[in-house]
């Protein structure tokens, strides 16, 4: 859309909120989302993408959409995973400009005019950059460690502390929506398509309900899926260390012989021995996991199963967003 063209009024605007068990916030994000997007006077759609969720979240949001045809869902037939469900919902948003936000109000609707007003200056993606966050210590310096280590290693500029909260105008959500993937890092995507990006910065909320979705071992698969994606540096930083230790094993050995030749005698010492061996072994099995990472992502996109497979749309017309039918779903 021409940037002369960008005016609020004139488009319409997806919101895609994925939901995994989040029956107790739902009322409130609904009552927040609306309240938002009205006051901001765009046709709008809120897609709610059902991430097989175990409690009542299904039924509720087929309530929602009942009683307001502006909510819409995307039911899959099991837990893909938030990244799936991200990216299932921006399969199937139909508007000029897409918003993803979670459903856990850490994300506040009310950012979405923030958002709303870059793009209208004429950015064709708006991420939200978070400033503090109401979470475990650790937690928060582990998300700290994650994102300056991708934006370190990265072979694309990463913003700092920006997650999936963002806005995405047509011809970006076009372009990410045939990248290929299967096994997909939305926010790296984000980044790598290019186009003017720009970031808002907000105070992220403690969460409204329920519990949070992601454990350390899901943060960690998080993160080591987008280093993967998007970075071949940890192949060469163990490459480069393999050959600092190759080195320093020639220049030791050639010490041992100068020392045999000149002041005769061995140096002896089982235990330093058994240290090299499995200092040396533990080196060698860290860099066949680094490959092997490399190589599991080879296989699960050379299996090209789909991203998600839909059960069931609401609101939706089923020809225009069909998820095993679309690129990269």
């Amino acid at each position: 859309m021409a940037a002369a063209a960008r005016e609020i009024g004139r488009v319409r605007v997806s919101v895609v909120v994925p939901v995994y068990d989040e029956e107790a916030v739902l009322p409130e994000l609904r009552r927040r989302l609306a309240a938002v997007l009205e006051r901001s006077g765009a046709r709008f759609e809120v897609l709610f993408v059902d991430d097989g969720s175990r409690d009542g979240t299904g039924a509720l949001v087929d309530a929602i959409h009942d009683e307001d045809p502006r909510f819409k869902c995307v039911h899959l037939s099991r837990n893909f995973g938030h990244q799936a469900a991200v990216t299932a919902g921006l399969h199937h948003a139909r508007g000029d400009v897409a918003c993803v936000m979670d459903a856990d109000l850490q994300d506040p609707p009310e950012l979405l005019l923030q958002l709303l007003a870059e793009w209208e200056k004429g950015s064709d993606v708006v991420y939200a950059v978070r400033r503090g966050r109401k979470e475990h210590w650790l937690k928060v310096k582990l998300y700290d460690l994650f994102y300056r280590l991708m934006a370190r290693l990265s072979s694309v500029p990463m913003p700092l502390d920006a997650g999936d909260f963002s806005l995405v105008s047509r011809p970006v959500l076009d372009a990410m929506n045939r990248l290929p993937e299967k096994e997909r890092f939305v926010r790296g995507l984000r980044a790598w398509v290019g186009f003017r990006q720009t970031g808002v910065v907000y105070e992220r909320e403690a969460r409204a309900g329920g519990r949070s979705k992601y454990d350390l071992l899901g943060l960690a698969r998080l993160a080591m899926n987008g280093l993967v994606s998007f970075s071949d540096k940890p192949l060469i930083v163990v490459m480069l260390f393999g050959l600092a230790i190759s080195l320093f094993s020639f220049l030791y050995g050639v010490g041992l012989v100068v020392r045999k030749l000149v002041w005769g005698g061995v140096l002896t010492g089982y235990a330093s021995m058994m240290g090299a061996l499995l200092f040396l072994s533990g080196i060698q099995l860290v860099a066949m996991g680094v490959v092997g990472i490399y190589l599991s992502k080879i296989f699960q996109e050379v299996k090209a199963r789909p991203t998600y497979v839909v059960r069931a749309l609401r609101g939706i017309d089923a020809e225009g967003g069909a998820g095993a039918e679309r690129p990269g779903a």
